[in-house]
């Protein structure tokens, strides 16, 4: 018999069967896990607190009074960079204006636009 490079009668038999076994397998694993999980595992609550609540916006962070948990807080800031700010600020003093934040390292133009909206420099000094 010559090997045309094609599969026999017997083999596409055998790929079929293969192929019906482990959708089969796949059926019977899928149902065995579902009965795992009870209905409570997939409730999701939706009852709303009571009274009248509207969502609102975090007050702005005073970076220069902040607290490292505080500063962890805000959008691209994480611990370490919350306390290189604390560090700087103890060192060099209150920051003047937001754009004194460029100084600390780890902090560049771009992440420095997206806390714009989120920190003060305080009452007095911004």
């Amino acid at each position: 018999m010559k090997h045309r490079g094609f599969l026999t009668k017997t083999e596409w038999g055998l790929l079929l069967l293969a192929a019906l076994f482990l959708c089969l397998m796949t059926a019977v694993l899928y149902a065995a896990g579902a009965g795992r999980h009870t209905e409570a595992d997939y409730t999701i609550s939706t009852q709303l607190p009571a009274g009248d609540v509207t969502p609102e916006e975090a007050p702005p962070v005073d970076v220069n009074t902040a607290t490292l948990e505080e500063l962890d807080t805000l959008p691209g800031i994480g611990p370490a960079l919350a306390e290189r700010i604390i560090e700087y600020r103890e060192e060099h003093g209150p920051f003047g204006a937001p754009e004194d934040l460029l100084e600390v390292k780890g902090i560049g133009e771009s992440v420095l636009a997206g806390l714009l909206d989120s920190i003060t420099i305080g009452e007095d000094n911004g």
